[in-house]
């Protein structure tokens, strides 16, 4: 790239960066494609919808009607599930578009062009447009409403606003999650944090259903928090959630859940099971261990006895952590989808070399696939591993070639 040519998209990105701070959410897409097109670029956003099986264009005044394009069968698919760039007919390349790591979806460039660093700059443009995006969405209505289907429920509501991100990466480490009915979920949720050289994992799971769970799930998930970020240990964490659902609820409410701490440096996790599911460690491609230990009663039925349990993960090692309502899936005569499924499906897309939020995209849809019809409760599937090389396949370009591998 000549002087001149990375000036100009030098001064695209500055007029990108210069109208964010009054940008309604309607004003993204149009921004970039008036900013491209001083470099005889066109582009189009497309955004991820909550099922996690559509891609949806952005509104774009004077732009051609779109239809959406599916993950499956599609090339624009394709670049959001594998995250790499890929180049289309008619000029067109398609680069991932990240928050950080959180896939949101897609964005399209249209340009007849033959230098060799051009997907390059753009997936600098897609991570931007992520960040971008995710910040705006929250100053109005339209992202969301254009990522939903149909209608959410108040539970669902609540709960969506108070997790993380899906998927966040980091130099050791990559953690994902995703959460079904997206729509319907209620007392399901997830949490994760790195700090000091340590990863924080919770998956939680609320008795009841609607609004009573995800506010259950609500006060857990808070409690944990307030605690965690007091410097509390995992045992206090679970103390002071026990207090807050106790206090909240006079009824007899409470939570599954595990809470985990790794060391990125050594690989020693510590993990309370209060009621939970037990935690399954892939190693090498295999389902090698259940966490069978470190167990306690659920969150709110005070249980002052147990302490964490330990245990030795080795690098590329996965954890994966999941609500009874992944295993307990039914098909309408009745059959389960069970534990050996789950460990099934989780080794094949292991040996597929996918990655993490891809992997669990796929273990959803199945979970959703067995039961022919909307799910009776919810199913969370939260899904670590420990490996710098994971972490950078959910960076956009990073293991191409000329790309980022060594994470710098």
């Amino acid at each position: 790239m000549d002087q001149s040519s990375g000036q100009r998209w030098f001064e695209a990105l500055q007029q990108i960066l210069a109208g964010t701070h009054l940008w309604r959410p309607e004003e993204l897409a149009p921004a970039l494609d008036e900013a491209m097109a001083r470099l005889g670029v066109r582009t189009r956003v497309w955004v991820i919808d909550y099922e996690q099986t559509t891609l949806l264009p952005l509104p774009q005044p004077g732009a051609p009607a779109e239809e959406s394009l599916p993950i499956g069968g599609s090339l624009a698919g394709r670049v959001f599930a594998g995250m790499k760039s890929q180049v289309g007919d008619g000029g067109r390349h398609w680069v991932p578009m990240v928050d950080g790591t959180d896939r949101l979806g897609v964005i399209e460039f249209v340009a007849d062009t033959g230098d060799p660093g051009f997907l390059r700059r753009c997936e600098l443009v897609g991570g931007l447009i992520g960040h971008l995006l995710a910040s705006t969405s929250e100053r109005g209505d339209l992202i969301e409403r254009v990522r939903r289907s149909r209608p959410m429920s108040p539970a669902a509501e609540l709960l969506w606003r108070l997790l993380p991100p899906l998927t966040a990466s980091f130099d050791r480490a990559v953690v994902s999650a995703v959460l079904q009915p997206c729509y319907e979920v209620g007392g399901d949720g997830y949490d994760y944090a790195v700090d000091d050289g340590a990863m924080h994992l919770t998956v939680l799971d609320a008795v009841g259903r609607g609004l009573e769970a995800g506010l259950t799930c609500a006060v857990a998930l808070s409690a944990l928090r307030a605690s965690r970020r007091a410097g509390g240990s995992l045992t206090d964490q679970a103390r002071a959630a026990d207090t807050a659902i106790a206090g909240q609820f006079r009824d007899s409410r409470f939570v599954t859940a595990v809470l985990a701490r790794l060391d990125l440096e050594t690989g020693e996790l510590l993990y309370l099971n209060a009621g939970h599911p037990r935690p399954l460690v892939l190693r090498g491609g295999r389902a090698e261990l259940e966490l069978q230990q470190g167990r306690r009663l659920p969150l709110g039925l005070e249980d002052r006895v147990v302490e964490p349990a330990r245990e030795q993960l080795l690098p590329d090692d996965r954890l994966l952590l999941y609500t009874d309502g992944v295993t307990e899936a039914r098909t309408p005569g009745g059959d389960r989808f069970g534990l050996p499924r789950l460990v099934e499906l989780v080794e094949r897309n292991a040996e597929a070399g996918l990655p993490a939020p891809e992997t669990l995209r796929r273990l959803s849809h199945a979970v959703l696939e067995h039961q022919g019809g909307p799910p009776a409760d919810d199913a969370t599937l939260v899904f670590m591993q420990w490996s710098a090389t994971a972490a950078l396949m959910t960076v956009p370009g990073a293991l191409e070639p000329g790309g980022n591998e060594d994470g710098a």
